[in-house]
């Protein structure tokens, strides 16, 4: 199969979509990659009227980038205490910090959350 030229930059604009689509629903899925990984199978099929392989390879090709980005953050222990969590990016040089209590709230107490166990 060939693409040409347009082809290409229409697949690299959906692949940058699911890209953002990823990183905006990763929070609601952590730990079920599987169900993100569908969502945005589906999300490009409808939006953008692909098949469902070409939508599946593109998601593949995001999920990948977005793997990568978020493998480069850090929990910094010497700026975090013991209610505020400090992540940095050292290569866009980002900083977040979030309480606790929210990475509580959002993983923790979940009622769909059975994966983890008290230690």
């Amino acid at each position: 199969m060939t693409y040409n030229h347009s082809d290409i930059n229409r697949y690299e604009h959906i692949q940058q979509s699911a890209l953002a689509f990823l990183q905006r629903h990763h929070v609601r899925h952590i730990g079920n990659d599987q169900v993100l990984f569908c969502n945005t199978v589906n999300h490009l099929s409808s939006s953008y009227g692909i098949s469902r392989s070409v939508a599946q390879k593109l998601t593949s090709l995001a999920y990948s980038d977005l793997k990568i980005v978020h493998e480069r953050q850090r929990l910094d222990l010497s700026a975090s205490s013991d209610t505020l969590a400090v992540i940095t990016d050292p290569c866009s040089s980002m900083t977040w910090a979030v309480p606790v209590a929210v990475i509580a709230e959002n993983l923790i107490d979940t009622l769909d959350n059975c994966r983890l166990r008290l230690v």
